[in-house]
């Protein structure tokens, strides 16, 4: 089983420096040369010790210190997946949109907090999400373009990322405990071929509060990945899934690598492998892409 390292910065704090790859190496003891993907960006350390993951990403991290970089350590075989399931808010995009829902009904401050602990696992998800939408009657739902227009911001990187693994035959499903009325938008924008979400019950243009069964949270997202990954009659190892909350976490441990983006905490430490400075084009490199590789249109 041989084992790669990939080490990626911010595109937009390039500090990926020879310097500190030589660092890694030496750590490492390992001789063979580096590869880089993308310059002061991304480069692949190959491994040649067939070692334990985990004590080799904490090699690699105390030998960087402070240096704001990700370390991804996996098998070198399979890294370029041919499944992605993704989360949207807080991670294909910046904002929770139940939030911002809230903010037209002068909630904000309520809601993000349920939505916070939820996302931490400290309450459950589906009667927090019920909770929340109730606290939504009567909301028009023409709303939601100008929370679309003026306060959703697309994570930098997520196109590239969707569009490139697309582009070399991936199917891609933006997953999500959100809503519809966002999903919809969001991923033919991004570029997924399909999305799930939970589906907000409408009467005259107007919310009503409630939301439609089934409710899409951790067990639903875990089973469209097994589901998906039947239906294409891939392996465990041809998958990729990234989240950031409680209710991710599920499809994260089940896919071949599971990817904590910016995460709580406990869902940081469960995951297969995190991403604290990155943004998502961090999961290109991750899959041996170079930058030359990168797809921007579909």
């Amino acid at each position: 089983m041989s084992l790669v390292a990939t080490l990626v910065s911010n595109p937009k704090n390039p500090v990926l420096e020879n310097n500190l790859v030589a660092l890694v190496r030496q750590t490492l003891g390992e001789k063979q040369e580096a590869i880089w993907l993308a310059e002061g960006i991304a480069a692949d350390i190959p491994l040649s010790v067939s070692d334990d993951i985990s004590r080799v990403e904490v090699a690699i991290r105390e030998a960087l210190g402070s240096a704001p970089i990700d370390v991804i350590v996996q098998k070198a075989a399979n890294r370029r997946k041919k499944l992605f399931l993704a989360d949207m808010d807080s991670t294909m995009i910046g904002q929770e949109c139940i939030d911002e829902l809230a903010d037209f009904v002068g909630l904000k401050e309520k809601v993000s907090d349920i939505t916070e602990r939820a996302m931490r696992g400290e309450i459950a998800f589906e009667p927090a999400l019920r909770e929340r939408v109730a606290l939504l009657k009567d909301l028009p739902i023409s709303v939601v373009g100008e929370i679309i227009e003026k306060r959703l911001i697309l994570t930098p990187g997520g196109k590239e990322l969707v569009r490139t693994m697309r582009k070399n035959g991936a199917y891609t499903c933006l997953v999500s405990g959100g809503f519809t009325l966002f999903t919809s938008e969001i991923g033919a924008m991004i570029g997924f071929n399909e999305h799930r979400s939970n589906t907000l019950i409408v009467t005259d243009g107007k919310l009503v509060g409630q939301v439609d069964d089934p409710i899409i949270g951790k067990e639903a997202k875990l089973a469209t990945l097994v589901e998906l990954r039947s239906q294409f009659s891939l392996g465990k190892e041809d998958t990729m899934a990234v989240g950031d909350g409680a209710n991710d976490l599920a499809m994260l441990q089940e896919a071949g690598i599971g990817i904590a983006y910016h995460a709580k905490p406990a869902v940081a430490k469960a995951a297969h492998a995190r991403i604290n400075y990155s943004d998502l084009s961090a999961l290109i490199y991750i899959q041996g892409y170079e930058s030359q590789d990168i797809v921007t249109e579909l």
